[in-house]
């Protein structure tokens, strides 16, 4: 699984990194960064959840 974020799209609303904060991160700059683009099996099921729940759309998995 790898996630990619459309940073043409993203708000940097932070839905993600509420449901997956080892994964997902929104700076002081309001910039959403990735921290880990292929996370470990035990966070897929939060990241999914997280990439489901962008208010925006922005978020995507490749699996």
């Amino acid at each position: 699984m790898k996630v990619k974020v459309d940073e043409l799209v993203c708000e940097a609303n932070a839905v993600c990194m509420g449901l997956a904060p080892e994964v997902f991160e929104v700076d002081d700059d309001d910039q959403l960064h990735i921290l880990l683009p292929e996370p470990p099996p035990e966070l897929r099921d939060r990241v999914r959840h997280a990439v489901r729940s962008c208010p925006k759309a922005a978020l995507s998995l490749e699996e």
